[in-house]
């Protein structure tokens, strides 16, 4: 018996929706959510996860914790790892993570308070040959989670594998060798990847002081002529400084858009690779030093509507940097640029634009069959900011316009024309004048927001205060009173020391940055001290001393003393050391007594000595002199001496080293000023035979002071273009200075 069944439309299209309204519920009931509270409780959830379930780790610690995330996931059915709560899931100790397979998801957990104790801390991949693809890591963050041996080099994010995401994430205070972020494509697997890279907050990077501190670099030299295809878009890169590259490009396809540098010290380079394009990209250098743009190496990149402003960085840190090429370079060295073209950025307030930079004998091949076209380049004081190194005959310049400037670079391509400058809607500067709208960047460039970058809930850094921030804490002599106060002092605080004398039994050992100053300047307190050492910085550490007068009288009678000295081990955190309107002396109980001693591997910011005096010191003043296996490492970015007083000091004022041919950083910096400098650098000790020792120094300024019955100053320069300026300097009985290249100051 046949029954016949009727359905009109309505009732069909009910059914149909009941069915995938059961679907729905079925892959729903499919998909698990299990909530771990110990490692073996996640390993067992990893292995029995299907598409579309998501293991929890519960909120707390998780120390020494390696955690391998392997699956197969669908698309749009991940398998998810993720935080009970975003923000506190702390992931401590010996700890990384690995991904490996495909469609995987992870979220919400922070590094932090440990280290990797392999190379990585984000992988994707497993081992070799094991990858993660069409993954995900977003709303991650790393916290200074490094290695606590300085040059003891490790990555922090390393992606393989093709089509993953690495995005809003935070990763804030790298301060050991090696690069924050890098895609690798040292297999097929790993090449043409797609990769997106985007709204992550590249938070601050301090100075390296070497090679290695790049904060993101997609391939190597090895693989650069293949292309990564990866897309780096809409990130946050937050006074980046770790050397002269943020970013190096080191592979081909790659795409670099929308992304703002704020306070950065260095460039965007594409250093190897070709067909890469640079565009929508803002840099607010707002006139920190060394602040730079974009720099321009190989084939058919292209740089356009892109906004710089501010940039004071120059050589290979300039604003917009042209290289010149090694003829037939071999891979790893610098590819003619060819093919290139540059058009439509605004460079405005910035100090140097460089073609055909690092012309040398080796750098021959200037740049060929490539554009320069509707660049807008504005200084207020009409600045020739242009610098032409080598023949540039092989770029075409048309349509570029500067701000009053006297002398073009080029006959043609350029014109010169009283550019005002209006505020657009975005906070950016645009000529007022409707002739020029097609020059420089575009009116609806957006500029990034650092809130719409990194995870919404980790609170982002601030400006750095290190002294005088904190509270204020009042002393009187007595015994163990200022070690006392130090133990018990915070960051940023102040121990004032009223009027007396201080003798110091024990090593003050400075973790956190402290002030130690007088109450009364007429009345000045007097420390002295019997260990070796007065104050040690120690990892965390800086220290700034006002208005004291301290004597080594009192220091054991052994070789080598020291009132202050770094951690004799490597320090993380770099430091700072401030003394004004102090008085050291009699640092001569035996031999080799310095006032500072720079262990290696230890890093200081900045050093200032001003309106203070030495007198009577067996050693050296400023010793910095340990890094010297010629790697380009040194101890100390800034070092500045003004309006001050140095008399019978057996050693140098100043011992700075920074051996080696590489390239990578902008300093040390040293400038002395308006001092005066009697019977110093005479001691049978000083190796060097000068009174201001000065090896590898990128920027010396000498000017104003006084030599009295001393020995010379003794520069020697040697890798880079190197600024030494020696000015204005009276020289009584004094040796002229001996300034050239490595073997010519003698």
């Amino acid at each position: 018996m046949f029954y016949s069944m009727r359905f009109d439309n309505k009732a069909i299209t009910a059914l149909i929706a009941l069915i995938f309204a059961l679907w729905a519920w079925a892959g729903e009931v499919s998909a698990a959510e299990i909530l771990v509270g110990t490692q073996d409780e996640f390993q067992d959830a990893v292995k029995d996860a299907r598409p579309g379930d998501t293991v929890v780790l519960k909120d707390g610690e998780w120390r020494d914790f390696e955690i391998l995330f392997r699956g197969i996931g669908k698309p749009g059915k991940p398998i998810t790892l993720t935080a009970q709560n975003k923000g506190k899931v702390f992931i401590t100790g010996q700890s990384n993570l690995r991904l490996a397979g495909e469609h995987l998801v992870v979220s919400g957990l922070v590094f932090k308070d440990g280290y990797s104790p392999t190379n990585t801390v984000i992988a994707f991949r497993q081992s070799k040959g094991k990858y993660a693809n069409h993954s995900r890591v977003t709303e991650t963050v790393i916290d200074h989670f490094n290695n606590p041996e300085r040059f003891e080099s490790d990555f922090w994010v390393m992606m393989y594998g093709k089509h993953n995401r690495f995005d809003h994430n935070h990763l804030e205070g790298k301060s050991n060798q090696g690069v924050t972020m890098a895609v690798r494509l040292d297999s097929e697997e790993s090449q043409q990847n797609e990769h997106r890279i985007d709204h992550n907050y590249f938070g601050p990077r301090p100075v390296l002081g070497s090679n290695g501190g790049e904060t993101l670099r997609i391939g190597t030299s090895h693989y650069s002529l293949s292309d990564s295809l990866t897309l780096v878009e809409n990130n946050y890169f937050d006074r980046c400084n770790g050397e002269v590259e943020i970013i190096s490009s080191k592979s081909g396809g790659n795409v670099f858009r929308g992304n703002l540098f704020y306070e950065s010290r260095g460039t965007l380079t594409l250093r190897h690779g070709n067909g890469n394009l640079v565009e929508n990209n803002i840099f607010l250098g707002n006139r920190v030093d060394h602040t730079g743009g974009i720099r321009v190496i190989n084939k058919r990149q292209t740089i356009r509507n892109n906004y710089l402003y501010g940039l004071t960085g120059h050589r290979f840190g300039g604003a917009l940097v042209i290289m010149n090429g090694v003829p037939n370079s071999p891979i790893n060295r610098y590819h003619q640029v060819e093919d290139s073209v540059i058009e439509n950025n605004s460079i405005i307030a910035s100090d140097h634009i460089e073609l055909a930079a690092g012309s040398d004998a080796e750098r021959s091949a200037p740049p060929v069959s490539s554009v320069f076209s509707n660049n807008l380049v504005h200084n207020d004081d009409g600045a020739n900011v242009i610098a032409v190194h080598d023949d540039i005959s092989g770029i075409s310049f048309v349509g570029n316009v500067l701000n009053q400037v006297e002398k073009l670079p080029t006959k043609t391509g350029f014109r010169s024309a009283n550019v005002a400058l209006i505020e657009a809607d975005n906070g950016l500067l645009y000529p007022a004048s409707e002739e020029l709208a097609e020059v420089g960047a575009s009116r609806d460039i957006k500029v990034l927001q650092r809130s719409d970058t990194g995870p919404s809930w980790y609170p982002k850094p601030g400006p750095q205060q290190r002294f005088d921030a904190g509270a204020e804490i009042i002393i009187e002599p007595g015994e163990d009173t200022l070690f006392d106060a130090l133990q018990q002092a915070g960051a940023g605080d102040i121990v004032t020391l009223a009027p007396g004398d201080y003798t110091v039994r024990k090593t003050l050992l400075i973790q956190r940055p402290v002030t130690l100053r007088s109450q009364d300047a007429a009345q000045r307190a007097n420390i002295a001290f019997e260990r070796t050492a007065l104050a040690e910085i120690a990892d965390g550490g800086s220290l700034k001393l006002s208005g004291l007068i301290i004597s080594g009288k009192s220091a054991p009678d052994v070789a080598g003393n020291t009132v202050v000295r770094t951690s004799r081990y490597s320090m993380l955190n770099n430091f700072v050391l401030e003394v004004q309107d102090s008085v050291v002396l009699d640092l001569n109980t035996n031999h080799s007594f310095n006032f500072f001693t720079a262990a290696k591997h230890t890093f200081a910011d900045r050093i200032t000595i001003s309106n203070s005096v030495f007198r009577n010191v067996t050693g050296h003043v400023l010793y910095l002199n340990r890094e010297d296996e010629d790697l380009g490492i040194y101890n100390a970015e800034y070092v500045v001496v003004k309006h001050s007083t140095f008399e019978n000091v057996a050693g140098t004022l100043a011992d700075i080293y920074r051996g080696g041919t590489d390239e990578s950083t902008f300093g040390p910096h040293f400038e002395l000023a308006d001092s005066t400098l009697e019977d110093v650098g005479k001691g049978k000790r000083n190796k060097s035979g000068a009174s201001v020792h000065l090896l590898g120094v990128q920027a010396t300024s000498i000017h104003g002071n006084t030599f009295a019955d001393s020995q010379p100053l003794r520069i020697v320069e040697t890798v880079g273009e190197p600024v030494t300026r020696i000015s204005g300097n009276r020289f009584e009985t004094t040796p002229a200075p001996l300034v050239g290249p490595l073997g010519s100051a003698k």
